[in-house]
């Protein structure tokens, strides 16, 4: 019988995982790449990138949103191909780049939109300046003199590995949410909080919509006579909000930031959450916290709201 099945095509799956584990050295992943444990739940690897084949062991980077694509490989679904799980895009500087587009917006950075977040880091590595200049000085080797920062550092460690557990004296702590990803169209909006039964810092995520990206809807918007600006105005009707091919589940009628003369920007000062659910065509469905904006605000200071290269200063 098992003859049989091994002259079947697809009957028989190839196993890439193995027990006992057997690890090698601890990999060294390029940067940008993640280092995961590996589907087999036994050693250190470095993830598999966009396009790169991938297996039940061979895990796709899952801090970039990537799952591992088997629908190419029927009947036997053994090896796919990493790609993107269904995610906003992101915009910076007036460019709108799609979910897992790698960019160079400065020469000093290579960045990658995932799910309306932009990630970066250096396009080049420089040398730490301990292996230009002298050698640091070094505790607890004979010949060498303990320094105060080293005392200091020691009694820092003790102290906090004598500290209580978090969850037992909780200070909650959140970040103000971030300027939308999107300066028209639904974008991405973050913050970090610790207000969870573990006391952790993690990211929430919201959907925002400052506008339309329709240039006739905005040319449609009257300014009050006297006035430079008119700081919010609220859509015609009430219409289904559309997400990467996702439909919501009600009509909606946002109130959008409006527009000026004199080249200030309206940006929202109050707003609250809503909760949105959407629909996708394979019969899916996705639900989002959504920004919903009630006042706007016009000032002089219009840097990009999804530029993070704005605040930058050279020393």
């Amino acid at each position: 019988m098992s003859a049989l099945r091994a002259g079947m095509p697809g009957a028989e799956r190839r196993q890439f995982c193995h027990w006992p584990c057997k690890c090698r050295s601890k990999p060294r992943c390029a940067p940008g790449v993640s280092m995961v444990l590996d589907g087999c739940g036994c050693c250190k690897t470095c993830a598999r990138q966009i396009g790169e084949t991938c297996n039940e062991k061979d895990i796709c980077d899952p801090h970039k949103g990537m799952y591992c694509d088997f629908s190419a490989d029927q009947p036997r679904f053994e090896v796919g191909v990493c790609a993107y799980m269904m995610a906003v895009g992101c915009e910076l500087n007036g460019a709108f780049y799609d979910n897992g587009q790698a960019f160079q917006p400065s020469p000093l950075y290579k960045c990658t939109c995932i799910a309306g977040a932009i990630g970066c880091m250096p396009a080049f590595i420089q040398k730490p300046a301990g292996l230009l200049g002298p050698a640091p000085l070094r505790a607890g080797v004979p010949g060498y003199p303990q320094s105060a920062g080293d005392t200091r550092k020691h009694q820092q460690d003790t102290t906090y590995k004598a500290m209580p557990a978090w969850k037992k004296n909780c200070l909650i702590q959140t970040t103000p949410w971030s300027p939308c990803s999107r300066t028209c169209g639904l974008g991405i909006s973050v913050r970090v909080n610790n207000d969870n039964s573990k006391c952790e810092m993690r990211k929430d995520r919201r959907l925002c919509l400052l506008r339309p990206c329709e240039s006739n809807v905005l040319r449609s918007v009257k300014i009050p006579k006297g006035k430079t600006c008119r700081p919010k105005f609220q859509a015609k009707k009430a219409e289904k909000l559309l997400l990467s091919g996702c439909s919501s589940t009600r009509n909606y009628r946002p109130t959008y930031c409006g527009v000026c003369t004199d080249k200030r920007c309206c940006v929202p000062n109050k707003s609250h959450m809503v909760t949105v659910d959407f629909s996708c065509g394979s019969g899916s469905s996705v639900r989002w916290k959504m920004q919903w904006i009630t006042s706007c605000v016009c000032q002089k200071k219009c840097n990009d709201p999804g530029d993070m290269f704005s605040e930058l200063q050279f020393l």
